[in-house]
């Protein structure tokens, strides 16, 4: 059923086969060897990872549009706090939700996969790893904001399509999973690169969080790097299009709160409005979400100089990463 290009190994950036089965022998070796378990490595009853509305790691820094905002300084503190728990829940419930919809679609990706394919193996690997992080980001809402919003549900409803294009074009679900991937992860490493105050909870959830997608976000680089010379002409074309259009809408829906976040947090619409993605601050936000994903498809074949214009049009472009970890102060 599936449509799968086979790599085309010795083309410029693919991994000779044996390399690559290795790089994957060895992935799915670091998950076993490195992994973590969320009610076994996060210490959730520490006193100091109570969740208590004045501690002031609740406050968001300049690494969230929302904590960047003059509307959102301008509140009084307990405010700020209550306001910056409600947005911390309502990222980690986002990811949970976007976690079960790419585990939804692997599984359905590996039904027509050969269990002799390492990539089988490495994939089981993830999943069960995005399975942990479900868990994870579960219990840190049940203690941090049990009634946060999450996703649009249009988004949700487009699970059983995402399964589909999973079966059929893995290579363009891929692309999809980096979509969602690529934002949170950009997210939470600017948080954890920051030096303002953070409550150890979430801290500790980014921490493991992005430890391990920095596994899963390479498998996807090379994945598509392998894929991507073995493309047919009409594949390609499409792919080149879809793939700003499909960052882009994927970013406003995880990264954007939706309007019921938004009245939870007391958010004018003017506000919302100027921070995503109306100022020039967030408009570079916007653009360095993208850096990883700019470099891949340079690499791939699928930013060519005519699809361009496209990307500039959704403002998600800008200078490719240089290397994978880049941080965004060096993108400048």
């Amino acid at each position: 059923m599936s449509v799968q290009q086979e790599p085309t190994y010795g083309a410029p950036g693919v991994l000779p086969r044996a390399d690559y089965e290795r790089m994957l022998r060895e992935l799915s070796q670091a998950s076993v060897d490195s992994h973590f378990l969320p009610f076994r490595d996060i210490a959730w009853d520490d006193p100091a990872f109570a969740v208590q509305p004045e501690h002031d790691g609740w406050v968001l820094g300049p690494e969230d549009n929302i904590g960047a905002s003059a509307w959102y300084r301008s509140l009084p503190a307990d405010r700020q706090r209550a306001i910056g728990r409600y947005r911390l829940a309502q990222i980690c419930n986002v990811g949970r939700q976007f976690e079960q919809m790419l585990v939804a679609g692997m599984m359905t990706n590996h039904l027509w996969m050969d269990t002799a394919n390492p990539e089988f193996r490495y994939a089981t690997h993830e999943a069960t790893e995005e399975t942990h992080h479900m868990q994870m980001f579960g219990e840190a809402i049940r203690r941090m904001q049990p009634d946060v919003a999450g996703m649009p549900r249009w988004l949700k409803a487009l699970t059983p399509l995402i399964c589909l294009v999973a079966a059929v074009a893995p290579t363009a679900f891929w692309i999809m999973v980096l979509a969602g991937e690529e934002p949170i992860d950009h997210l939470q490493k600017s948080a954890l690169r920051a030096d303002h105050v953070q409550h150890p909870l979430p801290r500790r959830v980014m921490q493991i969080h992005v430890a391990e997608e920095a596994r899963h976000i390479g498998f996807a680089h090379q994945y598509l790097t392998q894929r991507g010379p073995a493309l047919g002409p009409v594949s390609r074309v499409v792919l080149a299009v879809a793939t700003p259009i499909v960052m882009r809408i994927a970013c406003d829906a995880i990264m954007r709160p939706t309007r019921a976040a938004r009245r939870a947090m007391g958010m004018p619409r003017s506000v919302a409005r100027q921070i995503w993605w109306r100022s020039p601050e967030t408009r570079t936000h916007l653009a360095d979400y993208f850096a990883e994903v700019r470099m891949l498809a340079d690499n791939v074949g699928l930013r060519p100089r005519w699809v361009r214009p496209l990307w500039r049009l959704l403002r998600i472009e800008g200078r490719p990463a240089r290397f994978r970890g880049e941080a965004p102060t060096d993108l400048a």
